[in-house]
C-alpha cells in the first residue's frame, strides 16, 4: 500500500520502549541469513557474482619474453650513439609475428622485425619502435636506428604481471571486466560462484495498479515493486515481481505460497500500526514474525521472520509502504542480506564524511536519513546538499541523491556547515 498522501508524523513518542536500534534490527535479521551454496558457473556469465573459491594463477604472465612494441627487436648495444643524423644501420635477419617461435639467436649487428606480443628471440634486449626507424618495407633487409636504446626498453618479461601460485583474487571477490580478463589469461572458463538470491517482490493494496493498466479512481500506481527490483539487480540478486495483492487474506496466502522457490520475500506496507490486520494475521499464520518499530525516518515500520514451506525456511522482510521509506530501508536492512547470501566480503554501504550544506532536523530523537546530493573529492572534501523534499512520499528527491546524511538519534539538528556521515548510494566522481 505504497500511499503517496502519507505524511511522516514528527509528534510519535520518542521514549517508544519497543523501537529498535538500526544496528539491532540490522544483527536479528542477519543472524538468521547464510551464504547460499556454491555453484560452478562459465566466465562468460560470471560478471557480478561473487567468488567462491581463491583463483591461484597456473602460471606465469607473461609466459614468455615479448614485445612491447610493433618495432625491431635489437641488442641495445648496438645502438649506442644513435641518432637520426648518425643512425645505427642492422641486418633485418626474420619477421616475427604474434604466435610465432623465432628461428634465429640475435648476435651483434643483426636485428628482427617483430610484433607486439610476438616472442623475443634469444639475445635480443630492446625493441626499438618503428616509428624511431627508416620503417624500411617487408622485403628489405637492413634497418636504420635512430634512437639509443637501454638493455630492456619496451620487453615484457616472463611473470612481470603474474606469478606462478600467485593468489590472484580472493573468495568473496566481486567478479567485473578486470578480473574476468585476468581469469581468463589463465586459461580457466568455469569458476566457483555463490549462487545468487532468486528475491520475490509482492505489493499489497487494493488501491494500487500496475504501469501501463488504465487506473480507476482513487488508485495509484505501483512504483514500489519497480524501484525494489532495481535495487535487488543492483545488489546482486534476482528479482521476482508478483502480481499486486488485493487486501484479502487468501490472496496474500496464495501469492506467499507461489513463492516457494525463493531465497528472500519482499513485501512492501500492510505492516504499519493501523493497517489491516489481515497481512499480519496471515504472516503469523505462515511462519514466525517480528513486526518491530526502528528508531529511524524515513521507513519506521519493518518486519522480519521465516517463513514456512513444506521443505525449508524463507526470510521475509516487509518495507513500508511509503515510496522512499521502501528504497531506504532496502538500503539499510535488504541490500547487506542479499550481499551476505551472494558471500561478498564487504556488505555495507561505503561512509564518508561531508559538510552539510543544509539544516537537518530531527523532530522525535530516531535517526534521520536524509536525501542529499554530495559532490567533492577526498583532497578537498566533500559537501552534502539535500536533494529536495524529505517527506517520505516524495519520490522525486531519491532522484538527485546519491547519498544518505546521518543525523543520530541524540541529535536534535545538524546545522549548515556541521560534520555529517554520508551513506554513499552511487558513485559521484
Amino acid at each position: 500500500m505504497n500511499n503517496p498522501q502519507k505524511h511522516e508524523n514528527h509528534h510519535i513518542h520518542p521514549d517508544d520502549p519497543d523501537m529498535l536500534s538500526v544496528e539491532i534490527a540490522q544483527q536479528k535479521i542477519l543472524s538468521r541469513i547464510n551464504r547460499l551454496e556454491k555453484e560452478n558457473i562459465s566466465i562468460i556469465k560470471s560478471t557480478g557474482y561473487v567468488l567462491a573459491e581463491d583463483i591461484i594463477s597456473n602460471k606465469n604472465i607473461p609466459e614468455f619474453n615479448n614485445s612491447a612494441m610493433d618495432g625491431f627487436g635489437v641488442i641495445s648495444n648496438d645502438t649506442s650513439n644513435a641518432s637520426k643524423k648518425n643512425p645505427i644501420i642492422l641486418k633485418i635477419l626474420e619477421t616475427i609475428p604474434a604466435g610465432k617461435i623465432p628461428t634465429n639467436k640475435l648476435t651483434q649487428g643483426n636485428s628482427v622485425r617483430i610484433m607486439t606480443g610476438s616472442a623475443i628471440p634469444e639475445g635480443c634486449d630492446a625493441v626499438i619502435p618503428f616509428e624511431y626507424t627508416n620503417f624500411p618495407k617487408i622485403n628489405q633487409k637492413k634497418v636504420k636506428i635512430y634512437q639509443q636504446l637501454t638493455s630492456g626498453q619496451n620487453i615484457r618479461y616472463i611473470g612481470e604481471d603474474i606469478k606462478e601460485n600467485q593468489k590472484i583474487l580472493s573468495i568473496g571477490s566481486t567478479l567485473n571486466a578486470s578480473n574476468i580478463g585476468l581469469i581468463a589469461s589463465l586459461g580457466i572458463e568455469y569458476i566457483k560462484v555463490f549462487r545468487k538470491p532468486l528475491i520475490s517482490i509482492i505489493s499489497t493494496g487494493d488501491e494500487l495498479v500496475s504501469p501501463g493498466q488504465k487506473k480507476k479512481p482513487g488508485q495509484i500506481y505501483d512504483s514500489n515493486s519497480y524501484s525494489i527490483y532495481s535495487q535487488v539487480i543492483q545488489n546482486g540478486g534476482i528479482p521476482d515481481i508478483k502480481k499486486i495483492v488485493p487486501d484479502n487474506k487468501k490472496s496474500l496466502e496464495n501469492a506467499f505460497l507461489e513463492c516457494s522457490n525463493s531465497d528472500l520475500i519482499i513485501t512492501t506496507a500492510g505492516v504499519s500500526k493501523g493497517d489491516f490486520d489481515f497481512v499480519k494475521d496471515t504472516l503469523k499464520k505462515m511462519g514466525k514474525m517480528n513486526f518491530w518499530s526502528v528508531k529511524m525516518r524515513p521507513g519506521k515500520p519493518l518486519t522480519f521472520g521465516l517463513l514456512n514451506y513444506k521443505d525449508k525456511k524463507i526470510p521475509h522482510i516487509g518495507l513500508p509502504g511509503n515510496p522512499v521509506s521502501a528504497i531506504v530501508g532496502f538500503e539499510i536492512f535488504v541490500s547487506p542480506v542479499i550481499k551476505t547470501m551472494i558471500g561478498k566480503n564487504q556488505i555495507f554501504r561505503k561512509e564518508i564524511t561531508a559538510t552539510l550544506n543544509d539544516p537537518i532536523i530531527n523532530y522525535d530523537n530516531r535517526r534521520v536519513y536524509a536525501r542529499v546530493n554530495v559532490q567533492g573529492n577526498p583532497n578537498q572534501g566533500y559537501l552534502a546538499k539535500l536533494s529536495g523534499n524529505q517527506n517520505s512520499h516524495i519520490l522525486s528527491s531519491m532522484i538527485n541523491a546519491n547519498g544518505l546524511a546521518i543525523c543520530p538519534e541524540n541529535k536534535k539538528i545538524l546545522k549548515k556547515g556541521d560534520q555529517v556521515k554520508v551513506l554513499i548510494l552511487k558513485s559521484f566522481i
